[in-house]
């Protein structure tokens, strides 16, 4: 991680950790280190949103930035963070922004830089914008007159982005009834149409946004809801995703949550029976729950495990060039289809296998056995997640607990990209066994790092 930058941007409680004033200098930041091939005099960069009521001010701030230094902005609205990632490219920009802190509350915000190839940026470029804002590497030159850049506005940026989600089912899911949840945030601009266009019957869950709503209690971080309704509405299958819809987590007939691991074993296993998985390869990470491994042996599939974050994910993805891979917390990459997790995409991707294969999704879940997980998340001081890799306490206490599992499990303790949390994973046969294990493991952390 950077010193501005996560696993995942740039993110913080808005107004507080992430404001207008740091905003302002990321925007032009970024165009300094990101426009300087760029061949038009004014270039664009474009601009999306979820629907957190913080993000109408960072967006004012980034474009304020932008425009100073000579960019235009093209400003899309609320959109996916995945769509942003598609249309920069559609679009011919320069660059994309998307302004979300995922499926965090609402009080945080976030911001995601893509390239214009589609991807996001990688750590070198991100330093360097990052020694811009708090080493003063660079002076960055600010237009004048004519020089400075305008906002300009799209109004077919979720139309464009629905057609060729849309485009990439190659059945028609006509005669199903399923459950959307949306997040109350990005979803709910399109997802509705999105399957609907493919035949489904659509029942929407947490699609009105007010701009402090989004993701309390409901989407991927809280399916319950969905899980239950699925189940006593007797629906085929139901979707959940997060805050900006770059992750998905389904739930079967029977209310049984499908989480990603499960969503890439399905998905995987029918792109090796059409001969379309890409050096019989998937890729998770370290996080994935074992029987995904598993299901890698029982199926014949080659695993690559890279570190925890979408973007390692993918970066493996293009290195060797592999074409599905993602994580367990629902961020799937379809490489053929898109540069980045797209929560809508792996739902059309999911709900295609479903119906080709003539199964229930809870017969298609089987496919993968679920080893017992605890994950304890223990809050930390910012100084706590530095210390965190060289305290002895807490190496000891993690080294106890994998003799005690004497192999049959696995303890993987990490710091988050994202948030002021030190996760504690374990995993084995016995539940007990585990949870004991990882409640010692967590007031080590927390009476060291707390």
């Amino acid at each position: 991680m950077g010193r501005l930058f996560g696993t995942d941007g740039v993110r913080g409680v808005a107004n507080k950790d992430l404001t207008n004033e740091l905003a302002m200098k990321i925007g032009s930041a970024a165009a300094a280190v990101l426009l300087r091939e760029a061949k038009s005099a004014k270039p664009t960069v474009l601009i999306g949103k979820d629907t957190r009521a913080s993000g109408d001010m960072l967006e004012a701030a980034l474009t304020a930035g932008l425009c100073s230094v000579g960019c235009n902005v093209l400003s899309v609205g609320v959109v996916p963070t995945p769509a942003v990632a598609y249309l920069v490219g559609l679009y011919q920009c320069e660059a994309g922004i998307m302004i979300s802190a995922s499926h965090n509350p609402c009080e945080y915000n976030g911001i995601k830089i893509f390239q214009k190839s589609g991807y996001k940026l990688d750590d070198a470029i991100e330093e360097e914008i990052e020694s811009i804002i708090l080493d003063n590497a660079e002076d960055i030159s600010l237009k004048t007159g004519g020089g400075v850049g305008n906002r300009l506005y799209c109004k077919t940026a979720v139309k464009d982005y629905v057609e060729h989600v849309v485009s990439t089912a190659n059945v028609r899911f006509d005669g199903l009834t399923i459950a959307l949840d949306c997040a109350n945030g990005s979803a709910s601009v399109c997802a509705k149409d999105i399957f609907t266009s493919l035949g489904a019957k659509c029942i929407m869950l947490s699609d009105t946004p007010d701009g402090t709503n989004i993701n309390k209690n409901c989407g991927s971080t809280h399916p319950e809801e969905l899980m239950a309704f699925v189940k006593n509405a007797s629906l085929d299958l139901g979707l959940a995703f997060d805050g900006d819809a770059d992750r998905m987590l389904a739930v079967d007939e029977n209310g049984e949550l499908v989480d990603g691991d499960k969503v890439i074993a399905i998905c995987a296993s029918r792109m090796k029976q059409e001969g379309r998985l890409n050096k019989n390869t998937a890729v998770v990470t370290v996080m994935s729950n074992m029987g995904f491994f598993k299901f890698c042996e029982n199926e014949g599939i080659d695993c690559c495990k890279t570190a925890v974050g979408d973007r390692y994910v993918l970066e493996r993805m293009l290195s060797d060039g592999y074409n599905i891979g993602g994580e367990q917390s629902g961020h799937v990459i379809f490489l053929d289809y898109a540069t980045t997790g797209d929560g809508e995409l792996s739902g059309v991707q999911l709900i295609e296998t479903v119906v080709k294969s003539g199964k229930r999704l809870s017969e298609l879940a089987k496919i993968m056995k679920v080893y017992p997980q605890v994950l304890i998340n223990v809050e930390v001081t910012p100084q706590g997640k530095m210390k965190y890799n060289n305290d002895e306490y807490i190496i000891a206490a993690v080294q106890k607990a994998e003799m005690e599992l004497m192999g049959d499990g696995r303890v993987l303790v990490r710091v988050s990209g994202t948030e002021p949390l030190v996760r504690v994973m374990l995993e084995g046969s016995d539940i007990d066994h585990i949870q004991r294990l990882g409640e010692e493991i967590a007031e080590v952390v927390k009476q060291r790092l707390g």
